[in-house]
């Protein structure tokens, strides 16, 4: 078995989310909708991250060195 895990979103959703693949309207709201739940979670992963310290760190690393490289 692969160690290869998926962050927030699976090959699918990342795929139906740049466009790359077509969907129903339904099915795209589905996955927009389930994105924005994961989102949400995030919020006590976050949690759990800053009581570790170091992984909090480097998840605002990596967010905000896309962050800075969107707006470049």
């Amino acid at each position: 078995m692969s160690d290869e895990r998926r962050a927030l979103l699976t090959d699918s959703e990342r795929e139906i989310l740049r466009g790359e693949r077509e969907v129903s309207d339904n099915h795209y709201y589905t996955v927009v909708s389930r994105t924005r739940k994961k989102i949400e979670q995030l919020k006590e992963d976050i949690d759990a991250l800053e009581e570790h310290g170091e992984l909090l760190y480097e998840l605002q690393e990596v967010v905000c060195e896309r962050e800075a490289q969107s707006s470049e």
